[in-house]
């Protein structure tokens, strides 16, 4: 097996050092840091298309693609051009502009189940969010996830969390008092019996189900057949919303992200990421009679000064534009997944999954239907293989629980280029 290439990663070590005496770890969010797999961070000074450049001047295949906002690539020409333009104009108004309706007017006419949709800034907001609003709908105070499902860092939600969380603690956080999640019941991902007693204990006490319909936080897991038919059943005949968190699949496996690829319509939808184009921002909707308990029309509070801010609502607006207008998008990125799957299996050393254009590469003979499965991987092999990639000139999710993430700028020599070292790997 070939070492690859030597990186000097001199200034990307000297940049490390220093942000580590400013910031906790020296980063921003955790799984930057590089702690799963035994290495220091890269700084990126560009990216464009498909690569990214290092302070270093390394560059490399990008399969991170900013965990998922990049479905065009990076610093796509349309998106770049109308956000300088709106710039000229103003950063931040604190005030209604018309084209946060129209952008609200697009997630509106493609997700199912959306009839009202509100603004914010993170997908953590967009989640805390909807659930407050399920709750205040419902009158109810209890709320249930998955084991391995990531919902974004707010206090209720830190619970057997997927991605850099997971863990076996609860709460998964520190500086979360265990009130917090009193109200929060776990499940187990793809098992209906799980789910079905908790609804048979807490009859009549559940205001939402909050669920990743393709679980992303633990490596990519998908539901398994009438998972999610069954959640649709189940939270119907006990009153309780049913929360999509489309956060990573809004718009990323189609057009009508999860709820259309599947054919589910949720009464709740959370969406971040793509529709932000780049920028900070994400969104929650769902059905009218929920949304209008939302302030100032009901008693459900949230706000945000930067909420539906015009330069971010820019960049959503170009973005999913060109996917309303070039649907074919969506068969070439999943077409580029599929070759990059065929060749990951035949390694013989993984277990791949793969929807559409999300795909992840256990290190496991098992398959990976859930949690359980997913902690079966071995994260020094993952650890290994993530070195080798990076040296060869392919930058991958630093953890064995993220996703890869393919891009429409993802060139056809590219992907051959990337089989070739997955296939040297081996």
């Amino acid at each position: 097996m070939d070492k690859g290439r030597s990186m000097n990663t001199v200034k990307s070590e000297e940049l490390f050092k220093k942000s580590c005496t400013l910031m906790p770890g020296g980063v921003n969010s955790p799984v930057r840091a590089f702690n799963a797999v035994g290495r220091n961070p890269l700084f990126i000074k560009t990216a464009k298309g498909d690569r990214i450049k290092d302070v270093d001047g390394n560059e490399f295949i990008d399969y991170v693609c900013s965990w998922g906002p990049g479905i065009l690539g990076h610093a796509y020409p349309g998106v770049i051009e109308a956000v300088q333009k709106a710039c000229v104009d103003g950063l931040t108004y604190g005030a209604p502009t018309e084209k946060e309706s129209i952008l609200a007017e697009m997630i509106i006419s493609n997700v199912p189940g959306v009839e009202l949709v509100r603004l914010v800034n993170s997908g953590t907001e967009a989640v805390m969010s909807a659930v407050r609003a399920a709750r205040g709908y419902t009158g109810r105070d209890l709320i249930l996830k998955f084991t391995g499902c990531y919902h974004g860092h707010s206090d209720g939600l830190l619970v057997k969390s997927g991605s850099g969380l997971i863990t076996n603690s609860i709460p998964d956080s520190a500086g979360v008092p265990k009130g917090y999640t009193d109200c929060t019941l776990i499940a187990r991902y793809n098992d209906p019996e799980s789910v079905s007693e908790l609804f048979e204990k807490y009859k009549d006490k559940i205001a939402a189900l909050v669920v990743e319909p393709v679980a992303a936080n633990m490596g990519v897991v998908p539901p398994a057949k009438g998972f999610l038919e069954f959640l649709r059943k189940i939270t119907q005949e006990n009153g309780t919303v049913l929360i999509f968190d489309e956060v990573i699949t809004g718009f990323r496996l189609g057009i009508s992200g999860a709820a259309g690829y599947y054919g589910i319509t949720p009464d709740m939808v959370t969406m971040g990421k793509i529709i932000g184009g780049g920028m900070p921002l994400a969104a929650y909707g769902g059905k009218k009679e929920i949304m209008q308990k939302i302030s100032p029309l009901g008693s459900v509070y949230q706000a945000g000064t930067l909420s539906g801010n015009p330069i971010a609502v820019t960049a959503g607006i170009e973005t999913l534009r060109i996917l309303m207008e070039d649907k074919d998008i969506y068969r070439r990125i999943d077409e580029k997944a599929a070759k990059l799957e065929e060749a990951l299996n035949a390694t013989g050393k993984v277990t791949v999954n793969r929807v559409g254009s999300l795909l992840s590469a256990f290190f496991t003979g098992a398959d990976v239907v859930d949690y359980d499965s997913a902690s079966t991987s071995d994260t020094d092999a993952y650890a290994r293989y993530f070195s080798y990639m990076l040296e060869n000139g392919i930058y991958i999710a630093p953890s064995q629980y993220e996703a890869m993430f393919v891009s429409d700028a993802h060139s056809s020599e590219d992907i051959r280029k990337t089989v070739d070292v997955i296939k040297e790997y081996a």
